[in-house]
């Protein structure tokens, strides 16, 4: 079990341990009833007091996350000592749990894909709203043409006429780059990574939104740097907690999602994209701009982006085409320029050697063509109906003591709940009626807020978006009402 300890970011040991445990049950990676290193184990890995490590076990068992059997060991929310003595004698894989791993955490590891009937835990597209039937025919077009392009590698930077095409259709969105200085990337979470590995590590200081993408969380973990959170407000990120924490470090990289924002849908504003520039260039920091959504707005087009204001190469700009486009083609783009791109694009060809050529040749003439704005907006308009049909249900069933914030654009729905009532006790409700949620908690990167829910409206339909969001409010009725009712039972003595 993996936990970076930082002895100088201001956050105890013994929180910094119980934080490090709660996210890996929470993404899945320590499961139910599975089995936690000693105390005396523990220490010694992290250089830590057994006092230390004693001290965050006892909150986690407090707090209901773990559970102690005497002479067995410490075990991951075992309601029963009977389960955990079963699983000891089932268990014939233990002696993995002495191979070291570096992983802190994979939040999608339990949310990405799950069984549930009704899907909200992941900002997936319904595959019925994709151009599933066009991109059919292209790829048949490519088999009839020879098939030469399962026979050789592509560049590594990324097919040269996907470049040209990908150029011209950020142009139009204002984002001027030129094909040499993009890069063909799996994904947006793959050009995060690649600017994770090569520019910072350990003693770097990272910040990052609070709440942000639970993706980019456990990609900058991993590199052990530390994080600085900064919150969003209603025009994005408070620019002046990012100006104060400038003042006592010096951030390597600020990454964030300045249009509809994830998981809270928010944007941030002109002015504080260019005033975020103007902090990053100060600096010397570079900024990472993600924007996997910023064709799906429902109102007006949002502000034009940070990459387009910036002239001297501070700013990494991420275009994701995964979701909206093409899932199984895994194709995004980075833009950046100078040194900074040329050690992005080592960084590629020591990763994979380049993406590959078969899905970029796949996409090529989609983009190419007016089909790729025709899909753009009719997936718009569809997704726009499904969330004011969400905002509807929740107006019309939630308890007024729920709050949301309505989003502008993307794929989700930021909730509040109140603040005694945790969101993981909500899901493990919502999964008796076949229903997931990604809870808000996977999106903090240090401070952990339980209240929160980010339900994702793309994936499902009409009907089971409604099915499922009125059964989430009488969950929640359900609650609020139990709470009630044990707050104003008399106490005998």
């Amino acid at each position: 079990m993996y936990i970076d300890i930082q002895r100088n970011n201001g956050i105890s040991i013994t929180k910094q341990i119980v934080l490090a445990i709660l996210d890996q049950i929470r993404s899945g990676f320590l499961q139910e009833g599975e089995r936690l290193p000693s105390v005396r184990a523990l220490s010694k890995q992290l250089g830590v007091s057994l006092l230390t490590v004693v001290k965050a076990y006892q909150e986690l068992e407090q707090d209901g996350f773990l559970h102690s059997v005497q002479g067995k060991g410490t075990f991951v929310h075992t309601k029963k000592t009977e389960e955990v003595e079963e699983y000891q004698e089932n268990l014939s894989q233990d002696w993995q749990l002495s191979v070291q791993d570096y992983l802190p955490r994979s939040q999608f590891a339990q949310f990405h894909y799950v069984p549930e009937k009704i899907h909200f835990s992941s900002s997936m597209i319904d595959p019925e709203l994709l151009p599933n039937q066009l991109l059919e025919r292209e790829l048949q077009q490519l088999i009839r043409g020879g098939g030469m392009f399962f026979s050789k590698y592509g560049e590594v930077q990324g097919d040269m006429q996907l470049r040209v095409a990908m150029q011209a259709y950020l142009q139009k969105r204002g984002v001027s780059t030129l094909p040499e200085n993009l890069l063909v990337t799996s994904g947006s979470q793959q050009g995060i990574d690649l600017v994770a590995r090569t520019f910072v590590g350990p003693g770097d200081v990272v910040v990052l939104e609070a709440p942000t993408y639970p993706g980019a969380i456990d990609i900058f973990r991993g590199r052990g740097v530390t994080i600085l959170t900064v919150p969003v407000d209603n025009e994005g990120m408070r620019l002046d907690i990012l100006q104060h924490l400038c003042d006592t470090y010096r951030p390597k990289i600020i990454y964030t999602i300045p249009t509809f924002h994830n998981p809270t849908g928010t944007v941030m504003t002109s002015k504080r994209r260019r005033q975020l520039l103007d902090i990053a260039q100060s600096m010397q920091s570079l900024i990472v701009e993600d924007d996997p959504w910023s064709e799906m707005y429902y109102d007006q087009k949002p502000p034009a982006s940070i990459k387009s204001m910036d002239e001297y190469g501070h700013v990494i700009y991420l275009k994701g085409l995964s979701k909206t486009l093409a899932p199984g083609c895994r194709i995004g783009v980075l833009s950046a320029s100078g040194s900074i791109f040329k050690r992005l694009l080592a960084a590629k060809a020591n990763t994979d050697l380049g993406s590959p050529l078969i899905t970029q040749k796949l996409l090529l003439p989609f983009i190419q063509s007016p089909k790729m704005t025709n899909h753009m907006e009719k997936l718009r308009t569809e997704l726009k109906v499904r969330r004011d049909l969400v905002i509807s249900i929740l107006s019309a069933h939630s308890p007024k003591e729920v709050s949301w914030i309505i989003p502008s654009g993307g794929p989700s729905i930021w909730i509040s709940l109140p603040p005694w009532m945790q969101s993981h006790h909500i899901l493990l409700e919502a999964k008796k009626k076949q229903i997931s949620f990604l809870p808000g908690s996977a999106c903090f990167p240090v401070e952990h807020e339980n209240h929160h829910i980010r339900l994702s409206f793309s994936f499902m339909n009409e009907q089971l978006l409604r099915e499922g969001v009125t059964t989430l409010c009488q969950i929640l009725y359900s609650e609020i009402m139990a709470r009630s009712e044990s707050d104003h039972s008399p106490n005998f003595i």
